[in-house]
């Protein structure tokens, strides 16, 4: 017997403790099956941050090696005569390289392929190594006409050691494999594998032609740190004036930190989603403790204890259980953290040097029982306002408390606010902030509703012709204690989540394989010189291939845009800076329309004003609209347009597109390369076209869509292999979830069952009536949370991947079936255990 407490009396805080240890004694069980919800969320978001603090201590330890050098000087074009000459006496050592795309052919093999050259002259890399097989390979390359060749185009062509390729006009021997290079990853040289010559052999391969990109580069070591820094001064007006980039090894650390915060928010948002199923787990099961405990609160109430102290005995209870979910979670995710560069490795730039991370853990500890707490406070609450008279009438707290609780208002707000903050904090902007608490928001309050609108519709539209096993299964649905709400939250969300990364994972995939249709191409040919058209469109005729797309293309540049020049225009400087490529053409194709002004097909005479097309979301980022004009720079040449149209641009139709389009009569005489488009039946016609191409105009590259597609589906492979990673902690949240709620709901029907067993009614019986509550429960909360994913991927599809969205019908019903299935069977084997044991034991057990 507990000693009976005045009103008075202040209850000690050790006699708080004992009594929530007590009180858990008989619940452990039950309390940490209900909090090990949050134990994958809490895990997910450890093993992120645990990542995030040693890829950042590995980038500040590596950054050099990133770079290879303190500073580089990069332009996408020739530079004057007065920046050169500076470029070559700066620095306490230096280096140069040219980059640019290129057909190589392997002499061995006969095979040919599109690969990243760069001709390299001096020491660099001055920090890290150009790692290669032989290691001798890095430094003897400079020695002869030797290259380096990436390890997987080695494999890919058979290629080894001694074995030649022909660049150009130039025969090469492979003096080693490059295995990798600085700041390189492995995604990087599936694209676009490297291939690395002495520059001095550059000019001599007959590559460098009208309309070859060639971007160069100047690389630097500098011994001082000052000298460095009034270099840097001294170059950057000259780079704003000549449009060539300077970048330092703290910009290169801090844009790839930058590019890996963006993942880091990706898998802390998939974690995060986790951790709220687990929190609807959370609340929904210690609102369901709590009406168990009714009768135990009230007795205590009785014997003198204050509201109060009764509240605070249960969040001992649940803040203590929240502590250990959090050490588990913390633990776990401290392993986990060891599997993400495993599944990251292709995308990483630097060596990761895993170890436990502290703050990660402490951020989990924290995390774990803010919201255990803060989740459970809404079911606690509801401690403070339970009578002494629950004790000797049930109905009395049901007809007695209809007083608002805006202390309860208060706690659902924070818990609003924290999901916004913790977001915020991810994200970095109010905007997505504001979309993605709002969507979550949404999706909570649609779930209830339907949760609310099925119990209704039961409750009046069930006939009393149903028998008698269909009844008592459908009125589960809304009598007291039921489970329809949580389970329709819990399960609806997890199957919207689960089913929206499905989706959204088809759709980018689906971006990818266009090419897949006989009417569309798959080859490209450019840098084509005007001398070399003819030639080129007799050799695809003689190999019976089609002429599907063949355009000119002109390299220009902005000078003016409403009469300001660079210099001028600072809100704008984005539009000065880069080349363009141009087309000219007297009709649209099928992946363009006119949305705004109108198009004007040619310009008849000299004087008559030239009116060009901008694609809307190239106009829209140079802040120019239709009427406005701008002067180009053409090779030398100004030309005066103004802008007649804007156009709507499908840039997933695999044709050549242009952000800008002029009429005929203007451009022709212009110098231009051209681009050639076609489509190869199958391998072997591929290899032979391709090796003749390389042979006879090795300046032209060549771009086989197939291989692209390929390593793209490679690459969206790897990406969705990230996303399912992070998914499983969300399923697995869900499955817990679930498991916790028809556990929780087990032992509010044991007196119903008890009550059908002692009137007569079977095993089966009972079952049956189990199955069919669980059965609709699945297909109402699969049906909503499939209804949010199909609404939610449509949105993403339409406003930020410019896709249609056609959902797969077989994924679907499997997703959709595999729900209700799983939901089904965990109530039946829950309600097994009920039924196998005599009505009298459970009883006892319940009385005890």
């Amino acid at each position: 017997m507990h000693k009976q407490l005045t009103p008075k009396q202040n209850v000690p805080l050790s006699w708080i403790f004992k009594m929530a240890w007590r009180d858990s004694r008989k619940n452990r069980s039950r309390l940490l099956l209900f909090i090990s919800s949050i134990v994958l969320g809490i895990a997910a978001l450890v093993a992120v941050y645990s990542f995030k603090d040693n890829l950042q201590n590995d980038l500040d330890r590596q950054a050099k090696e990133l770079t290879g050098a303190d500073l580089i000087v990069e332009s996408r074009k020739t530079l004057s005569k007065p920046t050169e000459k500076l470029l070559k006496t700066m620095g306490d050592d230096r280096a140069t390289e040219s980059t640019f795309a290129s057909m190589v052919y392997f002499v061995k093999d006969g095979g040919s392929r599109l690969v990243q050259m760069k001709a390299l002259q001096g020491n660099y890399p001055f920090y890290g190594t150009i790692e290669t097989t032989p290691v001798s390979a890095a430094k003897g390359f400079f020695n002869g006409r030797e290259a380096l060749v990436d390890k997987t185009l080695m494999l890919q062509f058979n290629a080894k050691t001694g074995d030649s390729i022909i660049v150009g006009d130039l025969k090469f021997k492979i003096a080693g494999a490059l295995d990798k290079a600085p700041g390189q990853t492995g995604i990087a040289a599936s694209v676009a594998p490297i291939i690395y010559i002495p520059l001095k052999y550059m000019d001599k391969t007959g590559l460098v032609q009208t309309g070859s990109r060639i971007n160069y580069k100047f690389y630097y070591k500098f011994n001082s740190e000052d000298k460095l820094n009034a270099v840097i001064k001294n170059l950057q007006p000259k780079a704003e004036k000549e449009s060539f980039d300077l970048d330092t090894v703290a910009e290169r650390k801090e844009q790839t930190g930058r590019s890996f915060r963006d993942l880091n928010r990706f898998l802390a948002l998939t974690g995060f989603i986790a951790l709220l199923l687990g929190c609807v787990g959370v609340g929904s099961a210690i609102h369901v403790y709590i009406q168990e405990k009714l009768s135990a609160i009230a007795t205590l109430r009785c014997m003198g204890l204050k509201a109060w102290d009764a509240f605070y005995i249960y969040l001992v209870q649940v803040s203590v259980i929240g502590i250990i979910a959090a050490v588990i979670g913390s633990v776990l995710g401290t392993l986990i953290q060891f599997l993400l560069p495993i599944v990251l490795k292709d995308f990483l730039p630097v060596e990761i040097t895993m170890q436990i991370s502290w703050s990660a853990i402490g951020q989990g500890l924290l995390l774990g029982l803010v919201i255990s707490v803060l989740f459970a406070l809404p079911s606690l609450l509801s401690v403070r306002r339970i009578s002494p008279l629950n004790a000797i009438r049930a109905t009395f707290e049901g007809n007695s408390n209809k007083k608002r609780d805006y202390l309860k208002a208060f706690v659902y707000l924070l818990m609003i606010a924290f999901v916004a903050g913790f977001t915020y904090l991810q994200m970095k902007s109010w905007i997505q902030t504001l979309a993605f608490t709002i969507g979550i928001l949404i999706a909570f309050l649609l779930l209830m509703a339907l949760s609310s609108l099925l119990m209704y519709l039961v409750r009046k539209l069930m006939p009393a012709s149903l028998s008698y096993l269909w009844r008592q299964g459908f009125a589960n649905l809304y009598r007291p204690n039921n489970q329809t709400l949580m389970l329709t939250v819990s399960i609806g969300l997890s199957t919207a989540f689960i089913c929206t990364l499905y989706f959204v994972q088809g759709i980018l995939i689906n971006r990818v394989t266009l090419s897949s249709g006989t009417n569309q191409p798959n080859m490209v040919l450019f840098d084509i010189q005007t001398s070399q058209k003819q030639a080129v469109t007799d050799l695809t005729k003689s190999y019976k291939l089609p002429l599907m797309n063949q355009v000119p293309v002109i390299t220009m540049r902005i000078e003016e845009i409403n009469g300001k020049k660079a210099g001028q225009d600072s809100t704008n400087t984005r539009a000065f800076r880069n080349e363009l490529r141009a087309t000219y053409q007297d009709t649209l194709t099928a992946a363009e329309k006119i949305i705004e002004g109108k198009w004007i097909p040619k310009v008849n005479g000299p004087n008559d004003v030239i009116y060009i097309s901008l694609d809307q979301n190239f106009a829209r980022s140079i802040k120019v609209k239709v009427n406005d004009k701008i002067t180009f720079n053409v090779q030398g040449m100004l030309l005066q347009t103004v802008v007649g149209s804007l156009r709507e641009v499908n840039w997933t139709r695999l044709q050549t597109n242009f952000r800008v389009v002029f009429p005929a009569g203007v451009l022709e005489q212009a110098p231009q390369f051209h681009v050639l488009m076609t489509r190869i039946p199958n391998s072997e016609t591929s290899a032979s076209f391709q090796g003749n191409v390389v042979r006879k105009f090795p300046n032209i590259s060549v771009i086989d869509l197939g291989l692209v597609l390929k390593l793209l589906d490679e690459i969206l492979s790897k990406i969705g292999f990230v996303i399912q990673f992070m998914a499983g902690f969300s399923m697995i949240t869900g499955w817990i979830v679930l498991v916790s709620a028809v556990l929780t709901s087990k032992n509010q029907r044991i007196k119903e069952s008890i009550l059908l067993r002692t009137m007569g009614a079977s095993r089966k019986q009972i079952l049956a009536i189990n199955v069919i509550e669980y059965f609709f429960l699945g297909l109402l909360a699969a049906a909503a949370g499939l209804i949010l994913a199909l609404a939610g991927s449509w949105g993403l599809a339409k406003f930020s991947f410019d896709s249609n969205f056609v959902p797969p019908l077989l994924p679907t019903l499997i997703l959709f079936t595999s729900v209700v299935t799983l939901v089904v069977i965990t109530g039946y084997l829950s309600s097994r255990s009920i039924l196998n044991k005599p009505p009298l034991q459970i009883l006892r057990n319940e009385v005890n």
